[in-house]
């Protein structure tokens, strides 16, 4: 099989009949499990530093747990077994959306945990001498700073979330590899595709990498 980097292959035909598809649901796959991952990531956080152990001894397990499986076994565990728990098929793209809101939240969990322990404990005991719930404190005092704090983190956590949605091509959804690779196929040159998919992607990755960094100093800066 010959390697072939002509331009003439690399057309817009292929984008636009083959990879589109395929960013669309990559990027979307990226942002809900962002949200979610966070939501989720937030809440396992706050029982973790409950300060109880019946929040906290579950919370951890779960964060333990999911950090240490590779991922790509954790897409097959929830593509092969929620069909058969549930007792009907949910298909590869819902499939890989639950599965990295899971799994993307034990390590938002952890983010989360660490910006709220960079809040000073000053500023927790302020909150509660004006008599504010341990809920107002968190909403209104604590997560806001934290939040701001754990920004440059939480994106640099994004990029590496959609670098990883590569991974849903083990149980055959449509995302960018994919893309490529029926794209490849078609055209009869994968080895090129598989070429360009990888440019893609650094070139993606990379441009969100500056810009976090470009973030990062003007947060920086302001404190």
């Amino acid at each position: 099989m010959n390697l072939q980097l002509d331009l003439s292959f690399y057309s817009w035909d292929l984008v636009r009949n083959f990879v589109l598809k395929g960013l669309t649901f990559s990027v979307l796959l990226t942002l809900v499990a962002t949200i979610g991952g966070i939501l989720f990531g937030t809440l396992l956080a706050l029982m973790r530093l409950s300060g109880r152990k019946w929040l906290d001894l579950p919370a951890a397990v779960y964060v333990n747990g999911m950090r240490s499986i590779p991922l790509v076994m954790v897409i097959l565990w929830f593509f092969l077994l929620v069909p058969f728990l549930i007792g009907r098929p949910i298909g590869a793209e819902i499939s890989a959306v639950i599965t990295f809101i899971a799994f993307e939240a034990a390590y938002f969990s952890e983010i989360m945990r660490a910006g709220i322990q960079s809040i000073p404990r000053g500023q927790v005991f302020a909150g509660q001498a004006l008599g504010m719930s341990y809920g107002q404190n968190m909403r209104l005092v604590v997560l806001p700073q934290a939040l701001r704090n754990m920004l440059p983190v939480l994106l640099t956590q994004t990029i590496i979330l959609f670098q990883d949605t590569s991974l849903v091509y083990a149980i055959g959804a449509y995302d960018m590899l994919k893309g490529f690779e029926v794209a490849g196929k078609n055209y009869g040159r994968p080895i090129e595709a598989y070429l360009a998919a990888a440019v893609v992607y650094f070139i993606i990755c990379y441009a969100l990498s500056y810009a976090v960094k470009r973030l990062h100093r003007r947060i920086a800066i302001i404190r």
